[in-house]
Order: C-alpha cells, then structure tokens, then sequence
C-alpha cells in the first residue's frame, strides 16, 4: 500500500514483518470521561491511562487543562499527568483551550497540546461560547508561544464533515482553516466528526486532498458512531493514504449537540478491524479488551463496545452437545 510521507515522531515504531502501520490515539481519559456524570477518582484515570499505554496505543490523550468550573470531570489533570507512568513509545497528549491552560499544561511535560475550535461559526459559539475569529486568535497565541519548546501543537476542527445545527459544512470553508493553520506551522490537524455526520466518500474525498495538499502535516481523523458509520469511515480513510486516528476505548465520548447518540468509534473495535485487514496497530488486543472490561463497573453503565460484548472473531465457542462431527 501506498503511504504518505509523515515526519518521524515518538511512537512511530516500524513493524518487522513490513505491514503498513496505523496509530491510533485513544481519547477516553479525556473525551470519554469529561462528559460522565460522575468523577472518576484520580487513581483509577492513572490505572485507565497506564492499562492504555500498555496495551500499546501510540498516542493517549489523558487529560484536559480547561477550567475545572467548565469540566468538573477533569478538575484533577495536574494530579493525573503528574502520577501516571510514561511508556517509551506512547504520546501523551493534552487539550488546552487558551494561554492559561497552557500554561498550567506545559509544566507536566506533555509531548503534544491539542487545541479545538469548530469550522461551524455556530457550532462554535454553541460550544466556545465565541466566533471562529476570536477562537482562531487565542489558539494561535497558543502555537507562537510552543514554538522552539519540545511540545508539539495539534489542532483539532470540530465539525469538519457537517454540524448538526448548520448542516453541511462547505469543503472549501474546512480547507480555508486547514491553510490558516497550516500557516502557522502547527505539528497535526484533526479533521473531526464530531456529531458522527460524516459519510465514506465524503471521508475518502477530503482525506485525499488533504494529504496531497498539506504533505508535510499529520493528519488525525477523530469519527464518532453517532450513525453507526464510523467503522466504513475509518476503512475509507485507510484506502485513502490516512495513518492515525483518534477512538475512544469501549466507546466513550459522545457530544451534548447529538442527544442519545453513542461515542467516539471504539478504539477495541478500530485495532480489531485493523489487525484483520492487515495493518500492524501495535495494540495488544486483550490487554484492551481487559481494560475496556473495567469501565462499567468506572462508570456505573454499560459501554457501546459490541467487541467487548462478543469478543474478537478468534474466540470460538463450544460445539452444542448432540451435534455430531460430520468431518
């Protein structure tokens, strides 16, 4: 298969048998977690966490250094990238909306800071509470003052693939802010679905041009499940050239402007698919089903994850007494 020429980053370990290499950053710590109804005690994000980097994820995004007011869920971020180990390897990656949380981010030494701001002017201020103009200024501030430091910028565009207020979302208007921010040199761009609208061809089309348009940056697609396509647009976005994605383990996630919706794509279900079509993840699949296995009882629900519910197709069952071996 054919893949585009990334720049080398932590966590781009080469697979000796030669098959292709997908990353998958998991973002249930942060993107699962800031939205449940009760806080998760400091120790059990840590175990969360280092379960992630020991199954071999590449990326983990642990955290988020917004207010603690805005997200109560996460008020502990300092204690919980201050107390979990750091797995050679493995990225960890928090999401800072401004110079302040920056600032407090910065001093636990993460590898990347991803930034977020929605390509949907309503979306934006339905979420941001402000105009993309503004939003774009604050987060630029953010990237002039990480450059020449060892923390890379990441910019997240919620809304990518249509917003649910909106509707569709203009594909030249996406790639205007993609420019925008490729102007100011930032590391990656996530092009996200944040209300899981996107469709296939839709992906296919915009994964491609953005790598032949912007080569030299690396490029995350982050798919919720909202309408069950989130597996077939990973698969679309695989076939054309894209290498790194975001998934949440067990499912979590979801956003406040898609009511009854489930999560992200689940992270379980992305290696499961992966591994099968060939491509070398580096997840342990059983280590992250084991620590899948652990959130209900976190959470006090059941998570979307149906690999969790009926395990990988490897795991067969018993032949039924009086069938009889037909050979």
């Amino acid at each position: 298969m054919s893949v585009p020429v990334e720049g080398v980053v932590k966590g781009d370990r080469a697979d000796p048998s030669g098959r292709d290499r997908v990353r998958i950053n998991d973002v249930a710590p942060r993107d699962g977690l800031q939205i449940e109804p009760v806080f998760v005690p400091t120790a059990d994000k840590i175990a969360l966490v280092d379960a992630l980097s020991h199954a071999g994820y590449a990326k983990i995004e642990v955290t988020s250094f917004t207010s603690p007011k805005a997200i109560p869920a996460l008020a502990d971020a300092e204690a919980v990238m201050n107390g979990i180990e750091r797995v050679a390897g493995v990225e960890y990656v928090v999401l800072v909306p401004n110079l302040r949380g920056m600032e407090r981010a910065a001093l636990c030494a993460p590898d990347e800071m991803n930034l977020v701001m929605s390509v949907s002017e309503t979306h934006n201020r339905a979420n941001l509470r402000m105009g993309r103009e503004a939003s774009f200024a604050q987060l630029a501030d953010i990237v002039r003052a990480l450059r020449g430091t060892a923390i890379r910028a990441n910019v997240s565009l919620s809304t990518s693939f249509g917003c649910p207020m909106e509707g569709e979302v203009p594909e030249g208007e996406v790639f205007a802010w993609v420019s925008r921010f490729a102007g100011l040199g930032v590391a990656g761009i996530s092009l996200c679905d944040t209300t899981g609208m996107a469709s296939p061809a839709q992906v296919a089309r915009m994964t491609a041009r953005f790598l032949r348009e912007h080569p030299g940056i690396m490029l995350t697609l982050h798919f919720h499940n909202t309408r069950g396509m989130g597996l077939a647009n990973i698969v679309a976005a695989v076939q054309a050239g894209a290498r790194r994605f975001d998934a949440s383990l067990g499912g979590l996630g979801g956003c406040p402007y898609a009511p009854g919706a489930t999560g992200n794509v689940c992270s379980e279900e992305v290696v499961h698919m992966l591994e099968l079509m060939d491509f070398d993840t580096g997840v342990d699949l059983d280590l992250a089903l084991a620590a899948s296995a652990r959130l209900p009882g976190l959470l006090g629900h059941d998570v979307p994850s149906q690999l969790l519910k009926a395990g990988p197709v490897t795991r067969l069952h018993p032949v039924p007494e009086g069938v009889v071996n037909v050979g």
